[in-house]
């Protein structure tokens, strides 16, 4: 077993600070292999971008660090996109 220091509000809520060690794991962030869709509001920077029109791809760095193509349609927040175009001119 092992104790772990919860925050206050948890222990509030009755959730005990000791827990069996077949019950922890190393944390691995998500991504969306696992949670389909969930990167999509994550977005830290749009890096670069590759096409013209609909087939413009955009490099993005999520907020995990991880990086990935998507073409605009893919994106959330499409106005991201469009500021970052707006400031290279394109």
């Amino acid at each position: 077993s092992f104790t772990l220091d919860l925050p206050a509000r948890l222990k509030q809520c009755g959730v005990h600070n000791m827990f069996h060690a077949s019950l922890l794991q190393v944390h691995s962030p998500n991504d969306d292999r696992l949670f389909p869709g969930r990167l999509d509001t994550q977005v830290f920077e749009i890096i670069s971008h590759s096409g013209r029109g609909a087939q413009t791809l955009f490099e993005l760095k999520w907020k995990s660090g991880d990086k990935t193509w998507l073409p605009l349609h893919q994106i959330q927040h499409p106005q991201a996109p469009q500021a970052y175009l707006d400031v290279y001119g394109i």
